[in-house]
């Protein structure tokens, strides 16, 4: 039977299938006549949902069905195949891709006697396809079996821990191998994040003066000592004792540093510098990886203008560093290297596929943004920005730095420029603040400045750890080799959709429901739900893929000490059902019996005690309303269209008073008695602030001292 080719035999017609529409219909252009490319639709053949399906007596093979609504689909794609000469798999080239292709060539080969071959690429371009075309391969079966590990291995974990959690805390909860140590991560976290207690600091800053030149500076030591201002009386000693003083230039430094560009993204990295610099979450910046991946219509053609988007490798294909290079050496001949630049790939990468980067560098922002959307040109910008600056010389800055005598006072300032710009003429979107900062009029040493004349004391306060963000919590599932680039995004979305984690100032917050069912599993299972195991598995999968050790053994070794587990802490863990529940000192306006508190999917709301009978729900009140005279208490509504949350007064719309940030449950301000808030800003992290815009109420160290042991309400 004859390979596939870019150009068929009149007689020929090959089948190609790959997992999207999005992606058949770019690839069907390019490849013309005698060539039809249908979209799988992702997986037709899988693990069923409504039961475990592990033949554990069979040395753990899965049985697989094909997923529900799919039967048409797959006959069709049976149809077309019987009618085909050649038929090419062209699923993604990972392991789930592989996996499917495995289940395709199942269900194909005997409903046809078309070659099926399997053929891969990493961009969707002209270029690649038809070379993949021209060099079609076979499954790769060592990396079908390292999907089929890491799904029997999670089936295991889920299908044995979930009806656990059902029985012993809430029907329809979830756990998971990855997700649940993900959830361990957050809830520690928020344990440092509540036993913080910040301290008052305060700083001082001046004005300086040299002609008609103003500067600020920093006070950084008195008397010799590095400064630690404890008050504001302690800030005010200083001034008064130096407001007089003689303001001498001590010393002016120069130093020079080279900056070096830095290497293409990896899924991770992609996500982290989408989320901070866009405010993307993880999940917004794979769907729109997707899209760039699979083709965006530009004119008469479609194209894919990125790589493949689940990666951890830096690597770069020849053809993409010449062709950067050229494009570097044509726009900014100055800042083209001698030789390419070389990454290292990082210890563990799998390397299936190179780093995420433009198929072309000549597709410049400014060149596609008339067909993108603003996100999809936003994240295409920080991805072309990435590769092309990570071709080019290095840049160079220079910091001033100058510091100021005034009587026993050391203030400091200091000022960076860029003096050779290198990569950085390519760099919009993914410039830094710290390269580039402030600047200071010439000074020479001994120089004698005129009087500091305006001071700037500022009360700050310690900040805690910070919550995990989505940028933060998948550095650090990288950093600990917690699942893998495909799974960074959704182990954040799970967590969010069974509302164990909420998202709060962009934060990752671990609700109670969260906060107990990792308490639970940490206690039950602490050898498996912790890191280290995680990471091991990871490192299993990878010597299932390289050949290094059978699947079903690795499985074995694993299950047996597990299950027996499992079977100890359904006999002996003490049921929490209900616990959550609580009792109120409301009434139902329907059939006046209380109203419980009770936990749903989309957290905590009042449900009538005479449930079933009485169906009647409401919001949970968190908060009296502060408008004088009003009765009505703070609830949280949702905005039409998009749900954003807001807190408005149940006596809307006689009372239209609104809050934006939400209120801390039943905790009212010492000072004027409104309600307070958590807020976050970059400044001063997560604090408690009044609602208040006329009182000033911060919580601090002295605050939490009022309590009995130093605790919060």
């Amino acid at each position: 039977m004859a390979k596939a080719k870019t150009k068929p035999e009149s007689n020929e017609q090959t089948l190609v299938i790959v997992e999207s529409p999005a992606k058949a219909t770019t690839i069907e252009k390019y490849l013309g006549p005698g060539y039809t490319v249908k979209a799988s639709m992702g997986h037709l053949i899988d693990l069923p949902k409504s039961r475990m399906a592990i033949n554990i007596e069979d040395q753990f093979q899965p049985e697989y069905i094909t997923v529900r609504g799919r039967a048409k689909l797959l006959k069709e794609l049976q149809r077309d195949a019987k009618k085909s000469t050649n038929v090419l798999l062209a699923s993604d080239n990972d392991r789930e891709g592989e996996a499917i292709a495995w289940h395709l060539h199942n269900a194909l080969r005997d409903k046809t006697d078309a070659d099926i071959r399997r053929i891969v690429f990493n961009e969707i371009t002209p270029v690649a396809i038809q070379e993949a075309v021209k060099h079609p391969g076979t499954i790769d079966e060592s990396k079908v079996n390292a999907q089929k590990a890491r799904r029997v291995l999670d089936r295991l974990v889920g299908y044995n821990l979930s009806p656990l959690l059902w029985k012993k805390v809430k029907n329809g909860l979830s756990a998971g191998r990855v997700q649940s140590v993900a959830l361990r991560l957050i809830c520690e976290r928020e344990r440092e994040v509540e036993d913080f207690i910040p301290d008052e600091y305060w700083t001082l800053e001046a004005d300086f003066s040299k002609g008609k030149s103003t500067f600020t500076a920093q006070l950084v030591q008195y008397k010799g000592a590095k400064v630690d201002l404890k008050s504001e009386q302690a800030v005010n000693d200083i001034i008064k004792e130096i407001e007089h003083s003689e303001c001498r230039v001590s010393e002016v430094k120069a130093t020079e540093k080279t900056v070096r560009p830095k290497p293409p993204f990896t899924t991770s990295k992609m996500q982290q510098a989408a989320a901070n610099r866009l405010g993307f979450t993880s999940r917004k910046t794979m769907q729109i990886a997707q899209q760039l991946y699979e083709g965006i219509p530009m004119g008469e053609n479609r194209i894919g203008l990125i790589t493949y988007m689940r990666t951890d490798s830096v690597r770069i294909a020849q053809t993409a560093l010449d062709e950067v290079r050229d494009w570097i050496g044509k726009n900014y001949p100055g800042d083209l290297p001698e030789k390419p630049i070389e990454y290292a790939v990082g210890k563990g990468a799998q390397d299936a596929h190179e780093c995420i980067r433009p198929t072309y560098a000549s597709y410049t922002p400014a060149s596609v943004k008339e067909y993108l959307s603003r996100d999809q040109l936003r994240l295409y910008t920080l991805i072309w920005e990435k590769f092309v600056s990570c071709q080019m010389a290095n840049a160079k800055t220079r910091t001033t730095s100058v510091d100021i005598t005034a009587g026993d006072a050391l203030f400091r300032t200091s000022a960076s420029k860029l003096v050779e710009k290198g990569f950085y003429r390519v760099i919009s979107l993914l410039s830094s603040k710290e390269d580039v900062t402030g600047s200071v009029p010439a000074l020479k040493k001994d120089e004698v400045l005129d009087s500091a004349h305006q001071f700037y004391p500022e009360q700050h306060f310690t900040q805690g750890p910070a919550r995990y963000t989505d940028a933060s919590i998948v550095r650090t599932l990288e950093e600990k080799g917690i699942g893998r680039p495909s799974t960074y995004a959704p182990i954040i979305s799970v967590l969010l959709d069974r509302y164990y984690v909420t998202r709060s100032n962009k934060q990752l917050v671990p609700t109670q429901l969260g906060k107990m069912i990792c308490k639970i599993l940490v206690e039950a299972f602490p050898d498996v739900i912790n890191e280290r195991f995680t990471a091991d598995v990871e490192n299993k999968l990878d010597d299932v893929e390289q050949n290094k050790i059978v699947w079903n053994r690795f499985i074995g070794d694993f299950y047996v000490p597990f299950k027996h587990r499992v079977d100890e802490v359904d006999a002996n863990q003490e049921s929490v059902k209900g616990f959550l529940d609580e009792t109120t000192d409301k009434v139902c306006e329907k059939c006046g019996k209380p109203m419980l508190k009770k936990l749903g999917r989309f957290g905590f709301f009042l449900a009538c005690s005479g449930f079933p009978e009485c169906h009647n729900t409401k919001s949970i009140p968190l908060a009296k309303c502060p408008v004088d005279g009003c009765t009505g208490e703070i609830v949280e509504r949702k905005t039409k269209g998009r749900g954003k949350s807001f807190y408005g007064c149940t006596n809307y719309p006689a009372c239209n008073f609104i809050s934006h940030f939400k209120p801390l449950e039943n905790q009212y301000c010492p000072k004027c008695g409104w309600f307070l808030v958590e807020k976050f800003d970059k400044k001063n992290g997560t604090y408690k602030s009044c609602i208040n815009p006329a009182c000033d109420y911060l919580h601090s160290a002295e605050d939490a001292a009022e309590k009995p042991g130093g605790g919060e309400d």
